[in-house]
């Protein structure tokens, strides 16, 4: 467990307000630290991927520290944090009106609680913990540096099994003792999966993918979908991120299903539900892999203009909606929007008129610094491999400085079609969400989206992939 603590308030929470439905008659928290100089303490709570500050106390005439509220606290592990960031832990549920004794630093050493029987339970569990740290450190550190010794080292790993050995055989007794308890939820959410043996295939092999298939289908098997308190804990959200970053498939068609299967399985639970779509939706919007938008405009579509989203304000809702919006018509394998724009001679040019295999669309700006190293990439690129791929480009300036924009292409031989977006038969800026210089899109000879966003360094692989699923 970490000794210190990053402290984030909770109102700049992206999105959405994650205050939640707390339960009537308030809370009242007395704590005393002895040693500590400070005159501040902060009450704060675990939510998702972060911890955030829910209370601050002054500490009193009576050198108490007073948390205290007119409802009562969500439950959930939450943090007493000191003003140099040193934190000790406590569990507040059924029980808020309690008291704490500890000595700074050293919290769990000698911490008294009254009133919180979940607390006393939690503290020897923590203490038990910490013992078996400590037990467990010297062999550790006997083991590498003895590391060429293999009879101590297998004597040090044998310890070290019967000290984990322990654990695991209290966390077992902690659970069957304490079925109601949030630390059994707890661990019963890390637990992992126990993976059975691969059956055999018809011809007597073994089923090399039965473990993964196994071990995602059972994933989630051990949390409580039910539970509201889950998500004040450290558990569910390093669930969520393995999940997604190992065991799904790199596909959208297969990522989807499973965000769908994972939002579902949270609905019983407002706070998971809530979390859970407001995490695969942030998650795919800021992806940096090309074409995962697709992802958060089915995201977007399904849950948030569907009015499943019942904790964004209408503002909001507006915000998210116009962004999918704007992301929906330039997805991955849709037609490419029409672009019409004058050239050198004023003359309109669609970008159409290609008859390559494929066109790049370069969007770039003459006064751009970026542009100015990337373009001439994108000649040397063009001038190599036209031939070879059969490529097109339709160059799309934003300069509104014409000459400037036509002394540049003469000084430096582009003999692409360019033109120029000061006039336009679209807002191209709206239609292909240009934001900054310079962009590429990829199409194909039918004028569809295959590729965005994309540096000039892949475009030769990408091209090369394409080619070799499309013969």
């Amino acid at each position: 467990m970490l000794n210190k603590l990053k402290l984030t308030l909770l109102c700049f929470l992206l999105f959405f307000s994650f205050f939640s439905y707390a339960q009537k008659g308030g809370y009242k928290i007395k704590i005393k630290i002895n040693n500590y100089k400070n005159d501040t303490l902060f009450l704060g709570n675990y939510y998702g991927s972060s911890q955030y500050i829910k209370d601050t106390a002054i500490i009193n005439s009576k050198k108490l520290f007073v948390f205290s509220g007119k409802e009562a606290l969500p439950g959930g592990v939450y943090l007493v944090i000191t003003n140099d960031r040193n934190f000790f832990e406590l569990i507040i549920d059924k029980e808020q009106d309690f008291s704490v004794e500890t000595t700074y630093p050293e919290f769990y050493k000698n911490i008294k609680i009254k009133g919180s029987p979940d607390n006393d339970i939690y503290f020897n569990f923590q203490n038990y913990n910490r013992e078996k740290y400590d037990a467990y450190a010297p062999f550790q550190k006997k083991m590498e540096s003895l590391k060429d010794n293999k009879d101590s080292v297998a004597w040090c790993k044998k310890q070290i099994a019967a000290i984990n050995d322990d654990l695991i055989s209290y966390k077992k007794k902690f659970m069957v003792d304490n079925p109601l308890h949030l630390m059994t939820k707890i661990f019963k959410s890390s637990k992992d999966i126990d993976i059975p043996e691969a059956p055999k295939k018809a011809d007597g092999s073994i089923d090399s993918t039965f473990a993964y298939h196994y071990y995602k289908k059972h994933y989630w098997d051990n949390i409580d979908f039910t539970d509201d308190r889950i998500i004040r804990t450290p558990v569910y959200n390093s669930k969520l991120e393995y999940f997604f970053k190992n065991l799904v498939i790199p596909s959208n068609d297969s990522t989807i299903a499973d965000c769908d299967e994972i939002i579902e399985k949270a609905r019983p639970s407002k706070e998971l539900f809530k979390y859970t779509v407001w995490y695969l939706t942030n998650k795919y919007e800021k992806s940096t892999i090309m074409g995962q938008d697709e992802i958060f405009v089915h995201l977007v579509e399904k849950y948030y203009m569907g009015n499943q989203a019942f904790w964004v304000t209408p503002g909001i809702l507006e915000t998210i909606s116009k962004r999918a919006m704007q992301l929906k018509p330039i997805l991955i394998g849709k037609p490419a929007p029409e672009l019409i724009m004058p050239d050198t001679a004023g003359t309109f040019i669609s970008m159409r008129t290609s008859r390559g295999n494929f066109t790049l669309l370069l969007f770039w700006d003459t006064d751009c610094g970026h542009c100015k190293i990337e373009v001439p990439k994108v000649k040397k690129f063009y001038d190599e491999y036209k031939a070879k791929y059969n490529l097109e480009v339709y160059a799309i300036d934003t300069d509104s400085d014409l000459e400037r924009w036509k002394k540049y292409i003469i000084e430096n031989k582009h003999d692409w079609i360019s033109v120029t977006g000061t006039k336009a038969n679209v807002d191209y800026h709206k239609a292909y969400d240009i934001i900054s210089t310079p962009v590429i899109f990829l199409l194909d000879s039918n004028f569809h989206i295959i590729a965005k966003h994309i540096s000039i360094e892949d475009v030769k692989g990408f091209l090369d992939n394409y080619l070799d699923k499309h013969k």
